[in-house]
């Protein structure tokens, strides 16, 4: 290297960090653009489904993969795609991600059967996971104040849940006025918007915090099949019943690739994951707090949609526009976060968190009978919940790693967030086709179903509020009263 090259890595590396979010903002835009995108893409779709159904004449089988192939592969992929950006560089990796991930957006406009469609969603999912992990872990990067990196993961997390919760209402918009592919080839002027922010916004990855080793193939390759099989089991268990051989064979997959991947991650090298982080009780704990949260999210928005729209009548963007509490709740919830873990620290925080999505639950159980008001108050509630265990778990993990896993750790993030999501639909399903039955009608419904469908949904919210208790009992226990951003 060049006296010259040399130089300027020595300046680049003592370059003076943000002292300020606003300092910042070409970085911050691009990484909250990342995960929105990346959040909008996993719920988009499902509004147009009817309509992609006529215009690609698909099957009910089509339309599920359609929906399924993304977040298949995503889930399945995320702990790969954290291990390539702290082996390969996080800015790089990102970059990387971001470019292929816009192409495949546009790729749509190349499709003419349904079979198509679905391998589109199966790769946008392979390099969302690219990009998704590599987000909180360049916070850190960003930032060397403990205020402003909280910050910032506070304002990542309010993006990222707003685009999951706004995803149906502006496919509901966009769907009135254009063709449906639109909702797709949008992702490429956002990614190329995040991709500019992140190539001049931050500096370029510096080769000290990268992971040394090889690449363990053997290790993403069960990664990749525990969790896929795993993430789709659950989806298989809804649908075809929990005894069903094809559930079984599907689980059994699962737990089979998982204890080939512990085995292999102890016996390597040079791990792809090091079990030795899942000891840490920081990040075992924050990662049950955030899936308990998620099963909690997930399972009341999967039954909020059908309630507006087949109890009560709504129309598709009617419902779409019921979800803006949770949109209002997340915006509340941060200065009380962020005044919450500089006073109280990661534990009493989460502990207050967890209380408000446990008697968000109580509310909701309350309002299936007593309308929208109830409802909102519910979402206002539970979102304020959300808003807290995540930005604190996010901070929490992500501060117990050393500076060369934060990619890997912000991957456990993820995929702790993607298995509530399976298992909190899965839990609600479950118990609804118990009460009523494998198949509800799509029209109008009687009195009577209304009643059975409140009916589950009302055992399916206790259950939920049980499953979140014992979970945090053992997710809080772990935690530090630490005020900051700290390795424990």
């Amino acid at each position: 290297m060049s006296s010259s090259s040399v130089t300027s890595s020595i300046a680049e590396t003592r370059a003076p960090k943000p002292q300020s979010l606003r300092a910042a903002w070409p970085a911050l835009l691009a990484l909250c653009l990342t995960m929105l995108v990346e959040m909008v893409d996993n719920s988009i779709l499902n509004v147009a489904l009817p309509t992609i159904g006529r215009d690609l004449n698909a099957s009910p089988s089509d339309l599920q993969w359609i929906v399924g192939a993304y977040s298949l592969t995503f889930g399945g992929l995320l702990m790969v795609g954290g291990t390539m950006g702290d082996k390969l560089g996080r800015r790089r990796t990102l970059l990387f991600g971001l470019a292929l991930f816009g192409l495949a957006g546009l790729s749509v406009l190349l499709v003419s059967t349904p079979a198509q469609l679905i391998a589109v969603r199966a790769v946008s999912g392979i390099f969302a996971a690219f990009i998704a992990p590599l987000t909180m872990s360049l916070v850190f990067r960003l930032f060397d104040r403990d205020d402003l990196r909280t910050r910032a993961i506070g304002l990542i997390v309010v993006v990222s849940m707003i685009g999951f919760a706004l995803g149906p209402t502006i496919a509901g918009l966009a769907i009135a006025n254009w063709p449906w592919q639109v909702l797709l080839v949008i992702n490429a002027p956002v990614a190329l918007i995040a991709w500019l922010g992140v190539r001049f916004g931050i500096a370029k990855d510096d080769p000290a915090d990268r992971r040394a080793g090889d690449a363990d193939v053997p290790g993403g390759i069960l990664s990749v099949a525990s969790l896929g099989f795993l993430l789709y089991g659950f989806t298989a268990g809804v649908e075809n019943g929990w005894g069903a051989p094809l559930t079984i064979i599907i689980f059994a997959a699962g737990v089979l690739s998982l204890i080939g991947f512990i085995w292999r991650e102890k016996s390597a090298k040079d791990p792809m994951l090091d079990l030795k982080l899942l000891a840490l009780p920081t990040v075992s704990g924050s990662a049950i707090l955030q899936t308990a949260t998620m099963i909690a999210m997930v399972g009341v928005m999967f039954v909020s949609t059908q309630l507006y729209q087949f109890a009560w009548g709504w129309s598709a963007f009617q419902a779409g526009l019921a979800n803006l509490p949770f949109v209002a709740g997340m915006l509340l919830a941060g200065p009380f976060v962020d005044r919450a873990m500089a006073r109280f620290g990661h534990r009493k925080t989460s502990i207050g968190g967890i209380a408000l999505v446990l008697i968000s639950l109580v509310v909701w159980i309350f309002a299936l009978t007593h309308g929208f008001i109830w409802c909102a108050i519910g979402m206002l509630i539970m979102t304020m919940g959300m808003r807290t265990i995540m930005t604190t778990g996010a901070v929490a993990l992500l501060g117990a790693l050393p500076e060369t896993h934060t990619s890997i750790g912000s991957a456990l993030n993820d995929t702790a967030q993607e298995l509530g999501n399976a298992v909190g639909v899965a839990i609600v399903g479950t118990i609804m086709a118990t009460v009523l039955g494998s198949t509800l009608p799509q029209g109008a419904w009687d009195s009577a179903m209304v009643a059975g469908f409140v009916h589950s949904q009302q055992i399916s919210f206790t259950v939920l509020a049980g499953i979140v208790l014992v979970m945090s009992i053992f997710g809080i226990r772990t935690l530090t009263d630490s005020k900051e951003v700290e390795e424990h």
